[in-house]
């Protein structure tokens, strides 16, 4: 891919995301990050994070 094919590509990636209304742009945020893994899980694995949860039960 060439510069200007790049800078073409870019430019209309943010033409459209400008044109969505406001209101569309903050809902898809929030579904982004709703739908994101847990910072432990994203980072560490499953594993880490199935202690975590068994040391939180042990705990109560």
């Amino acid at each position: 891919m060439s510069t200007n094919d790049y800078v073409k590509f870019v430019t209309q990636q943010f033409v459209r995301y400008i044109d969505k209304p406001k209101e569309e742009r903050k809902q898809q945020r929030r579904q982004r990050k709703e739908e994101r893994d847990s910072f432990v899980q994203r980072w560490f694995g499953v594993i880490p994070f199935a202690v975590m949860m068994w040391y939180r039960k042990k705990k109560e």
